[in-house]
């Protein structure tokens, strides 16, 4: 009868397997990561997203923040808010609410400033160069001082009450600054409130402009839009 040789078979086996998982340098290689048939698997995002490309990176300066950076807007440089609606349930104000407007000058910045407050949430806000202003609806042009024009729109916003009444007592004016002469409105609809600015920028190039946003200590939410003095 011929001796068995299963043992010693069996053994060379277990050695083969040893040194196919280990590497070159001796280390263990890693396990399988294939994924089991019907398990589930888990994909991890990345830890970061780049800013969008029409606003520059947030900026903090005390309260207030820089939410567009000094540039010339020829497409609309857009901000945007998650704002649930309503902001507050019946009878209250579905959307957030205009309660003012004020202006100012900064020389010593070089700079003029508009800003646009409101009671609920800061709304989502756009702006940009346009040939001229229109009300929105009806396209009229809007009356404003000044060679270039900034339409400025918030979403969702408004700027009345439940009666239809305006919630802003400020009436537009021109303003007379070196280079910010004047605002209107151009539009209270359907959620979208919506104002022109005049401009009157040196030897007709654009004016960089800067927004940026503040929270009172009311609770009053504020958009400030700023131009170059020139």
């Amino acid at each position: 009868m011929r001796p068995q040789r299963v043992p010693l078979l069996a053994s060379l086996v277990v050695l083969l397997a040893a040194a196919c998982a280990t590497d070159h340098d001796g280390a263990a290689s890693p396990p399988s990561t294939a994924p089991t048939p019907g398990a589930s698997t888990a994909v991890t995002a990345p830890a970061t997203t780049p800013p969008p490309t029409d606003v520059a990176p947030s900026q903090t300066i005390g309260d207030w923040r820089v939410t567009y950076g000094w540039a010339v807007p020829d497409a609309p440089a857009q901000v945007t808010h998650d704002v649930r609606v309503p902001v507050t349930p019946a009878p209250g104000e579905p959307l957030p609410v205009l309660v003012g407007i004020q202006v100012g000058d900064h020389p010593a910045e070089g700079f003029s400033r508009i800003t646009f407050a409101f009671r609920g949430p800061t709304p989502g806000y756009q702006i940009g160069y346009v040939d001229r202003v229109e009300s929105d609806g009806s396209g009229t042009p809007v009356d404003l001082p000044g060679t270039a024009f900034l339409a400025l729109r918030f979403h969702p916003a408004q700027g009345h009450d439940s009666s239809g009444r305006s919630t802003v007592t400020t009436p537009a004016r021109a303003i007379g600054h070196p280079t910010l002469r004047g605002w209107a409105p151009a539009g209270d609809f359907e959620g979208y409130l919506s104002f022109g600015l005049g401009l009157q920028p040196p030897a007709g190039s654009p004016l960089p402009v800067r927004l940026g946003e503040s929270t009172r200590p009311d609770g009053t939410h504020v958009v400030s839009v700023d131009v170059r003095r020139g």
